[in-house]
This record gives C-alpha cells, sequence and structure tokens, in this order.
C-alpha cells in the first residue's frame, strides 16, 4: 500500500488540508488552480454578492463540461457505430453476390 500524502490546497480564500495518494496530488493541485482562475474570472466580469455564489459558477462550469465531452462522445460513438453497421451490410451484400 502507498503512503498518503498530506497537501494543503487553497480555494477561495480558504485552506483545505487533504490526505491524498501521491499519484492525485498533481490533478488536484491543477484543479484548485483552474478553480482560483475562473473564480478569479468570475468576480472581475460579474456582479457577485458572495464567494458561494462565485463557487457556484466555477462548479457549474466545469460540470457542464464534462457534461457536454460526455455528450460528444455519445454522439461520436453511436456514428460510428452507424458507419461499421453500414459497412458490414456492403461486405455482407459482397458476400452473398459470390
Amino acid at each position: 500500500m502507498s503512503e498518503k500524502l498530506k497537501i494543503k490546497l487553497s480555494i477561495a480564500d480558504r485552506v483545505y488540508p487533504l490526505t491524498i495518494d501521491p499519484s492525485q496530488e498533481e490533478g488536484l493541485r491543477r484543479a484548485a488552480k483552474n478553480i482560483e482562475q475562473l473564480a478569479k474570472k468570475f468576480e472581475q466580469n460579474y456582479a457577485v454578492r458572495d464567494k458561494q455564489d462565485v463557487l457556484a459558477m466555477c462548479a457549474l462550469q466545469f460540470a457542464s463540461k464534462i457534461e457536454q465531452k460526455g455528450i460528444e462522445q455519445t454522439k461520436g460513438t453511436e456514428e460510428a457505430e452507424e458507419r461499421l453497421k453500414a459497412l458490414a451490410e456492403l461486405v455482407n451484400l459482397q458476400l452473398a453476390s459470390k
């Protein structure tokens, strides 16, 4: 079992101590940095009442990106399946005509 790593991440002027697997550190630090950058952007461009509003908008932004990628992957998979079916039909027609 690998050793756990204790880190502290700062998000929206709060420090969050975490105990993680070392393999998670880079991803978590990047995520915290992205949240901070997006929060600053929202604070500069929109009238926000408090940090909770900013964090809610950050969560919505990141969650919508994940959902959109899932939708795009599903569409891509469906298109690939349709093409494979069409190709299989062509192959079957060629085999049947011989």
